[in-house]
């Protein structure tokens, strides 16, 4: 296409965002055009904020304002129970349901031979420096997918050693679900993970 070169500079930034393909980045461009200049400037000003005031948390490595997060800092959580996440949203999926109320770790990704990413690329070393004598259990909460597989068996490995409980989120049927539309994967999922009534 025949853009003005800040439009095709600005479709292209908007393309390296995650999910954003090619036509979307150009409604988002086009949208942004669209918009009072003052609402384009609050965007850009909330992305140089969020850039400069937000940093990882020095003990979990969750997105944080502080040197630790508000998780890490609150004396009420359980230093015994760490759950290990890919993602800092994955936190913020996990608090929703107010149901755990241990300490996090983020690995930042994981596992992905295919695409260049090894352990040394994720916030391991950080996690086994983790490790005290209050540590009862390491719950792996990372997504079932290939590589969440392989992440959580490679952690699995290196934690168990340590002396540690190391357990990882069933998965299987959703409440409400069907099993005629559930894909084999969930089944067979939901059929390994089953428990006793």
């Amino acid at each position: 296409m025949n853009y003005a070169r800040p439009l095709a500079e600005l479709i292209a930034e908007l393309e390296r965002l995650p999910g954003v393909g090619p036509k979307s980045a150009q409604r988002l461009a086009y949208h942004l055009l669209r918009v009072p200049n003052a609402e384009a400037e609050r965007l850009a000003d909330s992305i140089k904020a969020a850039k400069s005031a937000l940093r990882f948390c020095e003990r979990c490595q969750n997105i944080s304002e502080h040197q630790l997060c508000p998780i890490c800092s609150d004396p009420k959580r359980d230093p015994s129970k760490i759950c290990v996440v890919a993602e800092p949203k994955d936190i913020q999926a996990l608090e929703r349901i107010n149901e755990y109320h241990g300490l996090y770790h983020v690995l930042h990704g994981l596992m992905s031979p295919m695409d260049g990413i090894g352990p040394d690329q994720l916030k391991i070393k950080e996690l086994l420096a983790r490790f005290d004598s209050q540590l009862e259990e390491v719950i792996l909460a990372l997504n079932p997918t290939i590589e969440g597989d392989a992440t959580s068996l490679y952690l699995a490995r290196l934690l168990k050693p340590l002396g540690c409980k190391v357990t990882r989120l069933a998965h299987g049927m959703p409440v409400g679900g069907e099993l005629d539309y559930a894909d084999s994967a969930t089944l067979l999922s939901a059929l390994e993970y089953r428990r006793e009534v």
